[in-house]
């Protein structure tokens, strides 16, 4: 369960407030993937920070009786001048797991070569979130955040990536941003649509994609 009390986000763009999230109430059942659907700059990956902790409301609160990933993809949180391997053992410290398990995980899976021992800083965007989606899959969490991240890499590394996020499917949950249907019906079977600072739930993923579609048109 994830709740959302009167939660609030906004920016300030050239001059004007921008409200992303305007006093939003409202609660996500346990147990289900949900595909989170909304046009660009309609603030989907900044409501994934918010639940991942990793951004603060301007308002209001989330509340959840489970454990969250932080958005995969996202390197925020990854420390530029730290080295793939330092940043990996710091999150196992945070995240209270096995150091070496986690890092003998990470290095197989993201296949970052010697650039796993090399400042996070000189890697690629496709690195970065190599190690991202590595370090998220290595860690058993309850719900996990997912920014599009399976289309990273190659297509050997794709198929990988979706390989395993299907198995932790099989014991966990996932929010996921994907502009393709066919991913969200991959691995989702309800939705969430944010538009205008709102977020509506769908506990059928078709009404959801077909609310997103027709407010595109």
């Amino acid at each position: 369960m994830i709740r959302f009390e009167h939660l609030s986000k906004g920016f300030q763009l050239r001059g004007q407030r921008k409200e992303v999230i305007r006093d939003l109430t409202l609660e996500l059942p346990s147990g289900r993937s949900l595909g989170l659907l909304g046009r660009n700059g309609a603030g989907k990956s900044t409501l994934l920070q918010l639940i991942a902790g990793t951004m603060r409301p301007d308002s209001g609160r989330i509340v959840s009786d489970g454990s969250i990933s932080w958005p995969v993809g996202f390197g925020g949180s990854f420390h530029r001048e730290m080295t793939g391997i330092q940043n990996i053992r710091f999150i196992a410290r945070i995240y209270g797991v096995d150091s070496d398990e986690l890092v003998a995980f990470v290095e197989d899976f993201a296949e970052l070569g010697r650039h796993f021992h090399m400042p996070v800083r000189s890697y690629s965007a496709g690195m970065r979130a190599r190690l991202t989606f590595g370090a998220s899959m290595g860690i058993r969490f309850d719900t996990y955040l997912v920014d599009e991240t399976t289309a990273v890499g190659d297509a050997a590394f794709r198929r990988k990536s979706r390989s395993i996020f299907r198995e932790r499917m099989k014991h966990a949950s996932a929010i996921m941003v994907s502009h393709s249907p066919r991913q969200l019906r991959a691995f989702c079977d309800a939705g969430i649509v944010l538009e205008n600072g709102k977020l509506r739930y769908f506990d059928d993923l078709e009404e959801a994609i077909e609310l997103h579609e027709r407010q595109l048109a």
